[in-house]
């Protein structure tokens, strides 16, 4: 047990020594160690009261401060820990994941807060939206960086601004191009990435998927079943293409084990029209087992002779944000934060994304060595079933 305190203080220390500089004077430097180590204990909420009592501290003054006058720039401190995750969790066939998370919230101050849909909680609610960027390897997984959506009331209102202290520098942006920032700055970084994976909402943005390619980055991204897909006849619908799929053309395979084994589903492959040689774009669609009108569909960039298996991995990766969402909310306290300006936010994520991503390489040192444990679909049959290649 011994052995096990030692070794974890010294990884930690190893972390946060990466990032110590960030910091121009010893006080800041000391509070968001101690932050960190609070982010890390079995508190049950993990605001700034509580990590003050945790620290021995009468009042939370010092970690307000830490998040909101101390001198010191979050967005440095994500940078380091881009360098952190690629030491411990690199891997060239690592895969990066957009999505985004709801933070629950009350009242009308806290930056970017309103009404909106909140995948998190199914509905719409009162509410901040962060959108995030994690990063999966066979090593591992972990949150690397963050951006908070600002709704275009919150950009055209001068007042709320200033009350929120969001600078006149930053300008309304939609996920799909927060994301896109948040990519370039991994790629920019060296992260060992070759393929990008997202929901929907970045699927379907033509700009999301064109930076992707025009940079040769590989993607497996999802799409509504509506969604225009270029085909050798004419362009079409993922749902009519998979109802024109032959029995051939499915089959069974794990998109990657979940906690009760693996995820099998039914899975097709199409191959869409391309003009590069070296390049190739599918349809990649997925059909649950047990209801076989529940399907999902996905648009695929990569070189050409990707195997079906691989985009089927590729797609399966997704969960993993998913599973970080959850991880740092119970364990790191990434929704406990009690801050409503802007530069607070980015404070409490990126600290939390340190003690997730520790918590991220602890777990894969711990493990190396252990076994890996619109007209109707049915009308257009017979046009769809020439309209794309199917693998079978």
């Amino acid at each position: 047990m011994i052995d096990e305190i030692v070794g974890w203080r010294a990884g930690l220390d190893d972390l946060l020594a990466r990032f110590a500089h960030r910091f121009g004077r010893a006080e800041p430097r000391r509070q968001a160690l101690t932050y960190v180590v609070g982010l890390l204990s079995p508190l049950a909420s993990k605001n700034g009261w509580t990590l003050a009592e945790a620290a021995g501290d009468a009042t939370p003054d010092r970690m307000q401060r830490l998040l909101n006058r101390s001198a010191w720039d979050p967005d440095a401190v994500r940078d380091d820990l881009f360098a952190y995750v690629s030491e411990h969790l690199g891997d060239d066939d690592g895969v990066l994941i957009v999505d985004e998370t709801g933070f629950l919230k009350k009242g009308i101050k806290s930056a970017g807060v309103q009404r909106q849909y909140s995948g998190t909680a199914g509905r719409t609610e009162n509410c901040q939206l962060g959108v995030f960027l994690a990063y999966a390897s066979p090593a591992g997984r972990t949150l690397i960086d963050r951006e908070l959506y600002l709704p275009r009331g919150w950009c055209d209102d001068p007042a709320r601004r200033e009350e929120a202290g969001i600078a006149a520098s930053v300008g309304f942006a939609t996920k799909p191009a927060l994301g896109l920032r948040m990519l370039e700055r991994a790629i920019t970084a060296g992260l060992p990435a070759r393929w990008v994976t997202a929901d929907e909402a970045y699927g379907q943005d033509s700009k999301f998927r064109t930076w992707l390619q025009q940079r040769r980055i590989g993607y497996v991204l999802a799409v509504p079943r509506n969604q225009r897909v270029p085909t050798t006849v004419g362009s079409s619908r993922p749902d009519v293409l998979a109802a024109a799929a032959p029995a051939p053309a499915w089959k069974r395979r794990s998109c990657g084990d979940g906690a009760k084994g693996p995820r099998l589903y039914d899975w097709a492959v199409a191959s869409l029209p391309d003009t590069d040689d070296s390049y190739g774009h599918w349809l990649l669609i997925r059909r649950s087992i047990t209801d076989p009108t529940d399907l999902a569909y996905y648009l695929c960039f990569g070189p050409a002779g990707t195997q079906d298996e691989q985009l089927i991995r590729i797609a399966g990766t997704r969960w993993a944000i998913e599973e970080c969402f959850q991880t740092a909310k119970t364990e790191a306290g990434l929704d406990h934060y009690q801050v409503r300006r802007y530069g607070a936010w980015y404070r409490h994520i990126t600290l939390v994304m340190v003690a997730h991503a520790f918590l991220a390489v602890t777990a894969a040192g711990a493990e190396k060595g252990a076994p890996n444990p619109n007209g109707t679909a049915s009308s257009l049959l017979p046009w769809a079933r020439s309209a794309v290649s199917w693998h079978t």
